[in-house]
């Protein structure tokens, strides 16, 4: 497997088969992660709803702290980078926690 050199694009066509059927593995992945996050967010949004109601803070740092600690081992265990992980776990509750201020300002007219 070679390619050209010109920077042109040109690929031999084993090589543009390989990335191809890469590619393709990527963009099943991608897919997956998004019908993942949708389900996840759909959970949090019931528990926003319940913590709206009960007058629950939004946020839960014990909650979130344990969290972390323990996507940071299955990062480990799957040999995915822990700090990468928990960067974006930490993005994942910062949306969490704007969506349940957000349903308890709508829940409770503030």
């Amino acid at each position: 497997m070679t390619t050209s050199n010109t920077g042109s694009g040109d690929v031999a066509p084993e090589v543009r088969q390989e990335l191809d059927r890469l590619r393709a593995s990527i963009d099943n992945i991608d897919a997956a992660v998004v019908h993942m996050l949708a389900e996840r967010f759909k959970a949090t949004q019931q528990v926003g709803r319940l913590k709206a109601v009960h007058q629950l803070p939004p946020a839960d740092p014990a909650r979130e702290a344990r969290q972390i600690e323990r996507l940071r081992r299955l990062a480990e265990s799957a040999k995915l980078d822990p700090a990468f992980a928990e960067k974006f776990l930490n993005f994942i509750i910062g949306e969490v926690i704007r969506h349940h201020e957000r349903i308890a300002e709508d829940t409770h007219g503030l």
